[in-house]
């Protein structure tokens, strides 16, 4: 069938909209096979240009995005000011201050060492890197070539997931931090 197809259209959206993760393009290639529309992964890209296209065109709020290996619905950046005021309500399952402090030196730094961290951040981090651990956000990357053979860390997919990244490459710079208007201009 071809891309352009609005079955495909609209099966390959729902799956999206089904889904809190990234789905990569071979899962909803075969999801489509299985529901009896036969695709291919350019088909299932081609649909998502031209969903992402009819989105634009309406002034949606929303577009899908490539992320951590597959696709995703995500909102537009300039809605994250309503966004983190909406989910300031919800408490539960937020990062401490000093959580996101150590993820945000991992995510940067990796693969880094539990003393390399505790160097950077000045505290023990052991309490914190387990419930980053706990929570699939980080993990352990290997073993450093330096006496003991202390443990790296490193972020996950579901880091980048739960950040909508497609890799630690999209992490804004220094410069897009310090200019960044959600922060006030203040980094």
């Amino acid at each position: 069938m071809d891309a352009g197809n609005p079955t495909i259209q609209s099966a390959v959206e729902a799956i999206l909209f089904s889904v809190d993760r990234a789905v990569p393009a071979s899962r909803i290639v075969e999801a489509l096979a299985a529901g009896g529309r036969a695709s291919d992964e350019a088909g299932v890209i081609a649909a998502i240009d031209e969903l992402n296209e009819v989105y634009r065109g309406s002034g949606r709020s929303f577009r899908i995005e490539p992320v951590a290996g597959g696709f995703r619905v995500m909102t537009l950046p300039e809605h994250a000011p309503v966004l983190a005021a909406f989910r300031q309500a919800r408490s539960a399952g937020r990062l401490t201050r000093a959580a996101l402090e150590t993820l945000a030196i991992i995510a940067y730094e990796q693969p880094l060492t539990r003393a390399r961290l505790e160097a950077i951040r000045g505290v023990a981090c052991g309490e914190v890197l387990r419930t980053l651990i706990d929570r699939k956000l980080i993990t352990v990357k290997g073993r450093a070539e330096e006496l003991g053979r202390p443990m790296l860390y490193g972020t996950t997919r579901q880091f980048l997931d739960a950040f909508g990244l497609s890799s630690t490459r999209d992490l804004p710079t220094a410069e897009e931090l310090r200019n960044a208007d959600w922060l006030g201009g203040q980094a």
